[in-house]
């Protein structure tokens, strides 16, 4: 079966969160070995090795990369999931706000590609599997620095597919509509944004962050052997929505 994952190893970094622990779940069980790696690896699943990383930090991401070949050897598959956003109006975010947006969205996933595809490289192959935002272009209200951020993360897939499409390794992005977290609710989904959201998305209703699942299993396996600088919208149909 091409949607096997059998004898990959998966690594999922942010997996500890919201929609990378769905997709972490969806791996392993179409197969996949699983590495968490996350910034608190205590609220990963206990049912996978959970490693620490900062992913501003490349010493970080390598030290981990270390631990996980002692685990298993090998990578095959990267999820880049981690990052942060910011509510801040484009007036009032400080530079040190704008700074750990940018470092945990786009340096993270930049770093994650670097350290990760250096081994994919020597290893003769692999899948990296980047999270782009609808945020990415047209941009969303009230996320700007994000967005600027998820717009750099489509063009670095693009840019990486390109440059390692000769080498075996595939450089995708999956581009998630609304999947809100506690957070999300209590920071950026007011009523008024909620009808908003719901009136823009064909599907009339947020995602569930096991609708990503499908998506990421697709990228990671042998179905998907010639796709690559791909974003796959996951959005209820909000991307192709006008009036």
């Amino acid at each position: 079966m091409m949607f096997d994952l059998n004898e990959k190893v998966a690594v999922v970094i942010g997996g500890g969160g919201h929609l990378c622990s769905a997709m972490a779940d969806g791996l392993a069980k179409a197969g996949a070995k699983i590495a968490i790696l996350d910034i608190r690896p205590h609220n990963a699943s206990k049912e996978y090795p959970s490693f620490y990383v900062d992913v501003v930090k490349k010493i970080s991401i390598e030290a981990a990369l270390s631990q996980v070949l002692q685990q298993y050897d090998k990578v095959d598959i990267v999820i880049n999931g981690a990052g942060i956003n910011d509510p801040s109006p484009f007036l009032d975010i400080t530079l040190d706000k704008w700074d750990a947006v940018m470092d945990s969205q786009i340096t993270g996933t930049m770093l994650g590609c670097q350290v990760f595809g250096k081994h994919m490289l020597e290893n003769g192959g692999g899948s990296i599997i980047n999270i782009s935002s609808a945020s990415a272009g047209p941009p969303l209200s009230k996320a700007f620095a994000y967005s600027v951020a998820k717009a750099g993360i489509k063009n670095l897939t693009q840019n990486l597919a390109r440059e390692w499409a000769t080498s075996g390794i595939r450089v995708n992005a999956i581009r998630p509509g609304f999947f809100p977290t506690e957070w999300n609710r209590k920071n950026f989904i007011t009523p008024e944004r909620h009808e908003d959201i719901i009136r823009h998305t064909p599907m009339k209703r947020y995602g569930k962050p096991e609708e990503l699942v499908g998506c990421a299993v697709w990228l990671a396996s042998d179905l998907a052997s010639f796709v690559t600088g791909a974003e796959i919208a996951v959005d209820g149909g909000y991307s192709c929505m006008t009036i």
